[in-house]
């Protein structure tokens, strides 16, 4: 489920977080669903415990997970984070064609580039 990268620059405990928000948005953990114990993910990924504790801190500063006191950590139920990322995605969208429209990308030509996408 979570694959550390020690090759990656980042703090482990981004990539945590990092990993458990592209599960969540994407569907593939359902609201309501319980996360893993920190102590279990941490054995099972060699980590410090304490790493994942910030990671799942993280998470729920940023809404994606909730804690119930003696029960653990649950994926939020709120339907506003895939709203929310879409409108992050969209502005960085809108900033980046604003640029390439600056150094002489004609509307044309982007939307050319846009359709012959393989997606």
């Amino acid at each position: 489920m979570i694959i550390i990268d020690y090759k990656d620059t980042r703090p482990i405990y981004e990539q945590v977080v990092e990993r458990f928000k592209t599960l969540i948005l994407k569907g593939a953990m359902q609201p309501d669903e319980q996360m893993p114990s920190v102590r279990n993910l941490a054995m099972e990924l060699s980590i410090n415990p304490n790493t994942i504790q910030k990671a799942y801190a993280e998470l729920e500063r940023q809404d994606f997970i909730y804690t119930v006191k003696g029960r653990g950590s649950f994926v939020s139920g709120d339907g506003k984070l895939v709203e929310t990322r879409k409108q992050e995605c969209l502005g960085e969208i809108l900033r980046l064609v604003k640029e390439v429209l600056e150094l002489g990308m004609t509307k044309m030509e982007l939307v050319l580039e846009i359709e012959n996408l393989k997606i």
